[in-house]
């Protein structure tokens, strides 16, 4: 059952790392019931959820309407008649799989946004804590008389280039110095004109998204930081002919998971907020370019949402931005004359 399940999943082009925790869950079921997938019933999947949400590391709600969908696709598969396993199952056992889940007993899509209420867009100071923080542990390597200095250096310009340009840890890794373009249009900018994102985040069984990200003039320092990096620090890590971006000691690809460690490192040292992780840099910058004056169409093209929705979820202006719409908005009315203030 699994592996034709996982057959299925391949035929559809999903991709490895989408289809082994899938077939995981379900072996995760399996162990935890005690029983075979044509003997489950609904108690058996209440008893599952109910499990995983207790404990000292309870699954949050959306993760329980993953796994609760994930079970139901697996079931749907063999369900399906043109597989053949509702007959085996009941020649050889007398039994055949049933649902698990159903509307009375699963998790609603009731709200757009079910994540970590604590994920949230940095301010403006602490962007500018956390940047300092990372260039501070480059003279700190140094006074230490330790190695890595030039990893600092680098992991300082990559949380730059994040924030700068809105990337997801893994479009950030993937990107190769070709992907550094001219903007005919901001000519003054150089090669940093425009960001080439190839490996954007892929819808399931679809190739990754492209999308072209301009470099706005209020995040022109990015051209003085990757240019500094191209110049003076890359070339010292002997990296030949490797295409990427952003590369390591070993003249290797940078990975996701550094990119993440060196934003918990900086954050720490910074003092922010232990909760704040690498993708609110992405979440400050949708907020950051709204409070710009950008249209939200330019944001969402910006950042590779296919839908504006998405975008709005990310959002999280502050009062003063609010206050400067409502300020605008009344003098418009009411005439120029008139104070918020008073």
């Amino acid at each position: 059952m699994k592996e034709g399940w996982a057959r299925q999943q391949a035929a559809r082009f999903l991709k490895a790392k989408t289809i082994e925790p899938r077939v995981r869950l379900i072996e995760r079921l399996w162990e935890f019931s005690g029983q075979y997938p044509w003997q489950w019933t609904p108690a058996d999947g209440e008893d599952f959820i109910a499990h995983l949400r207790s404990g000292d590391k309870p699954i949050q709600m959306s993760t329980a309407r993953t796994y609760e969908v994930t079970i139901g696709l697996f079931l749907e598969y063999l369900l399906d008649s043109r597989y053949g396993w509702l007959d085996t199952c009941l020649e050889r056992f007398g039994e055949v799989p049933q649902e698990v889940f159903h509307e009375g007993n699963s998790v609603l899509h009731t709200v757009e946004y079910e994540g970590d209420p604590r994920r949230r867009p940095l301010t403006y100071d602490e962007i500018q804590a956390l940047f300092d923080a990372a260039d501070a542990r480059v003279d700190k390597i140094r006074g230490r008389g330790r190695k890595g200095a030039l990893a600092a250096l680098r992991d300082a310009a990559v949380l730059k280039s994040v924030y700068a340009y809105g990337t997801r840890r893994t479009e950030s890794s993937r990107l190769d110095l070709v992907d550094l373009r001219r903007n005919r249009k901001a000519p003054q900018f150089g090669n940093c004109g425009n960001l080439m994102v190839r490996y954007g985040k892929s819808s399931k069984g679809a190739p990754p998204k492209r999308r072209m990200v301009l470099t706005v003039p209020e995040m022109d320092w990015i051209v003085d930081v990757i240019n500094h990096w191209l110049n003076e620090v890359r070339p010292q890590f002997s990296p030949g002919r490797h295409p990427a971006l952003w590369v390591t000691e070993r003249a290797g690809r940078l990975s996701p998971r550094s990119i993440n460690e060196a934003f918990v490192a900086a954050r720490d040292d910074a003092g922010l907020d232990e909760d704040l992780d690498l993708h609110c840099l992405r979440h400050s910058y949708i907020t950051h370019l709204t409070e710009f004056g950008y249209p939200a169409r330019f944001v969402q093209e910006q950042v590779g949402h296919s839908h504006a929705s998405t975008t709005a979820i990310y959002m999280g202006v502050s009062n003063e931005y609010r206050n400067k719409l409502l300020e605008a908005s009344l003098k418009n009315r009411l005439g120029e004359d008139w104070d918020l203030t008073t």
